[in-house]
């Protein structure tokens, strides 16, 4: 029997006559792709999905040692569940072929219907390419998010949240900010990579949680006064600061990919975002740790990660539309803008310790200003697909912008701080889903509380592991062995 003969695509069908393109027992659904394209998408979105783990490193590292391993553990939740969230019907609530400006349906459940077509985001790659970066976004803000359960909150409600907050928050955004149909996107919001839905979202989300916990119980176990509050906020150094280094080194490296690969194809465009993102974390760690030197007179490694991560949220929504002679002076300024948030926080009386809300919240509202300034229209025809169908900023004259950037931020601002409260207080009213812990399980830690691992700790608060001939399950903590020198005795 003669095999059939493959024949290339030449022209896709309409989506609603053939959602996967076409027949791959009998059609090269390769064809009309670039293969470069194809690379560079698949390799980026590979290269991506490390930042979620890479920030449970960050938030663990800078944690004390207590509560530290339960970031671990949610930066691996956030990798599997969101995952599967996204998969069941996150992609399809945001990237459905829907007409609607607010949100998308189930016709792309678990993946139904995502194949060879086109996608919405460029026609230079696959529904299926687009569809497996995409993931990598989610998991990473729900991890960015998560930060602000810190030292304090439950564990199984707090991933309840993040479910839901993914659902309610992310998806609504990022459907009206990427899908063609949403009203952010036709409205002409200047958003590269995602500073709406990322970091703005995560951020005001991170002040509404940290709110709704409530301050973190201080040394002696007490809760601090409002008085105290506003005097001061308990600030604690990292527990690790090499393992808090490790994390933003890889979330830079990330950040390469996550923005690089959102020009969705191979093109100077994407050589030019790297380049972008590269500097603004330059400038960002570079701005930070010297402010730091100037108040304190010593630098800090806290300050130069905090600068670099600034820096990276600032370019976010810009390294696409700005002039690579200014990317660095856009991670600066979000760095000053960021440094002076979190020194003057107690003012909010809110106890933010990763300080997401100052870095992420307010850094991705000033990166979406400083986008509506320094944008400038050649720079998306690089992509050698948009041509003149940017306008540009006030570099070009386009004063609108401005007032489009403004609105975009305080939009995704408010849906995600004022959809987040709602949906704490909702769970926290739910028998068995109480957002924080107990006195005794924060004084104690939540490592010892939630984590196998982890069974006992000592009096400063460190977990001691788990010693050979001790139950797992024993409320009694491993004896010290007294051995007798001759010097005397000793502790083993």
């Amino acid at each position: 029997m003669a095999e059939p003969e493959i024949v290339p695509v030449t022209e896709w069908p309409e989506w609603f006559t053939n959602p996967d393109g076409g027949d791959p027992l009998t059609q090269d659904l390769n064809a009309p792709y670039d293969k470069g394209d194809l690379a560079w998408l698949l390799v980026c979105t590979i290269l991506c999905w490390q930042i979620t783990p890479a920030i449970g490193f960050l938030y663990a590292g800078m944690h004390r040692r207590k509560a530290a391993l339960t970031m671990v553990l949610q930066s691996l939740f956030c990798a599997c569940a969101c995952g599967i969230q996204y998969w069941i019907y996150g992609y399809s609530l945001y990237q459905s072929r829907t007409t609607n400006p607010i949100l998308g349906d189930l016709s792309l459940a678990v993946f139904k219907n995502v194949l060879a077509q086109p996608s919405l985001a460029n026609s230079d790659i696959p529904d299926i390419l687009y569809a497996a970066f995409g993931f990598t976004f989610v998991s990473a803000t729900a991890m960015i998010l998560a930060g602000a359960m810190l030292e304090r909150g439950r564990l199984f409600p707090s991933m309840v949240f993040l479910l839901c907050w993914t659902t309610f928050v992310y998806y609504f955004l990022a459907y009206w900010e990427w899908n063609p149909s949403g009203w952010l996107y036709n409205l002409g919001l200047y958003d590269f990579a995602g500073s709406g839905p990322v970091h703005i979202a995560s951020g005001f989300g991170a002040l509404a949680w940290s709110m709704m916990l409530g301050p973190r119980l201080n040394e002696h176990g007490v809760a601090p006064t409002v008085s105290d509050r506003k005097s001061k906020l308990a600030h604690y150094k990292p527990h690790s600061p090499l393992l808090m280094c490790i994390g933003t080194v890889f979330i830079w490296f990330g950040w390469f990919a996550f923005n690089g690969a959102s020009t969705a194809n191979l093109s100077l465009r994407s050589i030019y975002v790297v380049v972008n993102t590269n500097l603004a974390a330059c400038g960002g760690g570079m701005t930070w740790v010297i402010l730091e030197y100037l108040y304190k007179k010593k630098f800090s490694l806290t300050g130069f990660c905090s600068g670099i991560i600034a820096g990276l949220v600032g370019i976010t929504p810009a390294a696409g539309f700005v002039p690579v002679y200014v990317a660095c002076l856009v991670g600066a300024i979000t760095s000053v803008c960021s440094f002076y948030v979190v020194k003057y926080k107690y003012i909010l009386s809110v106890d933010d310790g990763l300080d997401i809300f100052a870095i992420h919240g307010i850094g991705g509202v000033v990166g979406d200003i400083l986008t509506g300034f320094f944008a400038a229209n050649f720079v998306p025809a690089l992509d050698g697909v948009s041509g003149a169908s940017y306008e540009g900023g006030w570099w070009n004259s386009n004063f609108r912008q401005m007032g489009l950037q403004l609105a975009g931020a305080t939009t995704c601002a408010a849906w995600s701080f004022f959809v987040s409260c709602l949906l704490l207080f909702i769970i926290n009213k739910i028998p068995g889903l109480h957002i924080r812990a107990t006195e005794e399980q924060e004084v104690r830690g939540l490592d010892v509380n939630y984590l196998e691992d982890l069974d006992f700790e000592d009096g400063l608060g460190h977990g001691c592991m788990i010693s050979e001939g001790v139950s797992r399950h024993s409320n009694t903590p491993p004896q010290q062995e007294i051995v007798k020198t001759e010097g005397g005795e000793k502790n083993d």
